[in-house]
């Protein structure tokens, strides 16, 4: 893939520099799904200080939502995850993360500055649009519950239904460009389930008189990864991955339970049933195998519907951003098994659904491109150690990309005069 130069339409010097210390800062102190107290406390504090109204603490967590209205007109929500992931970094940048064992691997600090800068520039040009600018602040996306939680606190019940939803996602493609789905699903559905498998202790000199999880959860993770290999459709895109398998203490102490956790990922309800229920049948079979003195436990964690972004909105905001950042910076986005969990905010339990746009924003340097092509290896990608945007491109990116979408959604046209009252269950 070639290269892609700087937008040709930059956002002002001012608001690219606040951007960039709100993105520094992040980077350097990630805090973990639930925890982006500090995370959360720092964005909501530039938005307040760019004269948006904060509420915070919604749902009991570190979410937060602010708010800028502008005369009468439609409500467009932008919105950015907060969480880092539990990944050592490997970067050797200067603002590598200071916090053992936590990283911003997934580029939610690039998410957050770039909703900061959109939000910078829409407060500063109010004479160019009307109606409401929400900026949603949204804790554990990582662990898929974050969403879900604001949607089961009545988010739209307390604030309004938004007419629009914007987010964008940091992935390995040329800096200074945007992904959109071409129809169909964008991102997997997905569930996250914990296992376990109980066995009968013993010591390891006699292992006949045990029954041994740890010999079950080894051969049933062989066994899981067959499930997508040989019992789902290639077209299905079907991905299962085993996660974490946890058993015993020493090596002569056979353990008495193994607890296994793993996420199915695909583009139907209907395979992910199947999948679910085909890890049922090979747990219970392992166990049964080995003359487990129980059956295994299986629970459901978390879950996240297929995101398919709204048709109609998609072609219109691609259209915009071509106009923005040059046709040749707008590339097609093909289906990703990467999941997300802001559908439980757009697919709504009515049945009816907040039009939603989403879209991949590209994050890899041309150097970085250069060099995996002569070593012969791909670029790093999301969730890995040695991810690093390039944030010279991808945050002026970003923030246009955002802009330029808000914008063309919010009534154009001087704010009527006189304030607009709050939407009466917008109270902290």
């Amino acid at each position: 893939m070639t290269p892609v130069a700087a937008p040709e339409t930059q956002p002002p010097r001012a608001e690219v520099k606040a951007a960039v210390e709100l993105y520094l800062a992040l980077h350097r102190a990630p805090e973990l799904s639930g925890a982006e107290h500090a995370t959360a406390a720092l964005l909501a504090d530039r938005l307040t200080a760019l004269g948006l109204t904060v509420h915070r603490g919604l749902a009991g967590t570190p979410s937060f939502l602010a708010e800028l209205r502008n005369g009468p007109g439609p409500t467009v929500l932008i919105r950015t995850e907060l969480d880092a992931l539990p990944v050592t970094e490997a970067t050797g940048l200067p603002y590598a993360s200071t916090v053992p064992g936590a990283m911003h691997a997934c580029g939610h600090d690039l998410h957050a500055a770039a909703a900061l800068g959109a939000a910078a520039r829409l407060a500063a040009a109010r004479a160019g649009w009307r109606g409401r600018l929400l900026v949603l602040g949204q804790s554990a996306e990582e662990t898929l519950t974050g969403a879900r939680a604001l949607a089961d606190d009545g988010l739209y019940d307390r604030f309004g239904r938004p007419d629009a939803v914007l987010a964008q996602h940091a992935a390995p493609l040329p800096a200074g460009t945007v992904a959109h789905a071409t129809g169909g699903p964008l991102m997997a559905g997905s569930r996250t389930l914990d296992a376990v498998l109980h066995g009968r202790g013993g010591h390891a000199a006699t292992p006949h008189l045990a029954a041994d999880p740890l010999l079950m959860a080894a051969s049933a993770v062989l066994r899981l990864h067959t499930l997508t290999a040989r019992e789902s459709a290639p077209a299905e895109g079907a991905v299962l991955t085993v996660g974490t398998l946890h058993a015993g203490t020493r090596a002569n102490v056979i353990p008495d339970r193994a607890t296994l956790s793993l996420g199915l990922r695909a583009f139907t309800e209907a395979a992910l049933d199947r999948l679910h229920e085909a890890v049922r049948r090979v747990l219970d079979a392992e166990s049964e195998a080995a003359a487990a003195p129980r059956p295994p436990e299986l629970t459901l964690t978390a879950r996240s519907p297929v995101l398919t972004p709204d048709p109609a909105l998609t072609a219109a905001l691609r259209t915009v951003h071509a106009e923005h950042l040059g046709a040749g910076r707008v590339l097609a986005a093909a289906p990703s098994p990467a999941t997300e969990d802001l559908t439980h905010l757009t697919a709504l339990p009515d049945g009816t659904h907040v039009p939603l746009a989403y879209w991949m924003l590209g994050t890899t340097s041309a150097a970085t491109w250069r060099a995996a092509a002569a070593e012969g290896r791909t670029v790093p990608a999301n969730h890995a150690p040695d991810f690093a945007p390039d944030l010279r491109q991808a945050l002026p990116t970003g923030i246009t990309a955002l802009t330029a979408a808000a914008r063309h959604l919010l009534a154009a046209g001087p704010p009527t005069v006189g304030a607009v009252p709050p939407h009466p269950e917008a109270a902290p």
